[in-house]
């Protein structure tokens, strides 16, 4: 697993207090940050609600609503791997690994999210989709994802791969599902927006990131 803190045990800087995410980055959790325009806004923090395995999430609630959201706008929830952490998968070049990312999500808005997966210079990414069919239920998620053969991916301590879980940002960053683009996209058009209602929750736990197929 190349993500660090995916199951929220660490929580140096809050000890489970809740944090306003209005700008970026703000991190709830080590390792996990909020990004937001300050014309919407989320509150994030460690939660003890999660499923079967687990003991802790994160939760994101929306408190103030965004529901005309600008072109610019990014709502989401980010976690950086360094590029060191990485170098094995050969991203950029012709023997690229195929990589499953896999969490486990709950949310009271049922829909089509988007997960992205970006490189440094923001200039290659994949935009990843999943459905949330039953509201305040826990979800599994498991995506596998083709390596990328082109573009520059770091392999120092600098970051490697970015993933976004989008939460209804703007047109800007919209992409097509399921294929590497020359772009920095971390959703497609029809993704839900979740930013747009106050009130919203959603849940997070289980991030793993891993070379192959599978999500052990």
């Amino acid at each position: 697993n190349r993500i660090i803190n995916g199951a929220f045990m660490i929580d140096q800087r809050n000890a489970r207090a809740s944090v306003t995410v209005n700008s970026s980055p703000v991190y709830p959790v080590d390792r996990f940050y909020g990004r937001a325009n300050v014309n919407g806004v989320f509150t994030a923090q460690r939660s003890t609600t999660a499923p079967a395995g687990f003991i802790n999430s994160t939760i994101l609630t929306v408190t103030t609503a965004r529901a005309s959201i600008a072109a610019s706008d990014l709502y989401a929830f980010q976690h950086t791997i360094e590029g060191l952490n990485i170098a094995d998968l050969g991203w950029g070049t012709a023997s690229a690994s195929t990589i499953t990312l896999s969490f486990w999500v709950r949310s009271s808005i049922t829909g089509t999210y988007a997960v992205g997966l970006f490189n440094n210079a923001f200039n290659r990414s994949y935009v990843a989709t999943y459905s949330i069919g039953s509201a305040n239920t826990w979800t599994y998620i498991t995506l596998t994802i083709t390596g990328d053969t082109t573009g520059t991916w770091v392999t120092d301590n600098t970051a490697g791969i970015g993933i976004i879980w989008d939460l209804g940002s703007g047109s800007n960053y919209n992409g097509t599902a399921g294929s590497w683009a020359a772009t920095g996209a971390v959703r497609t058009s029809g993704s839900t927006n979740w930013i747009s209602t106050n009130g919203d929750t959603v849940y997070i736990t289980g991030v793993q990131l891993e070379k192959g197929s599978t999500a052990t």
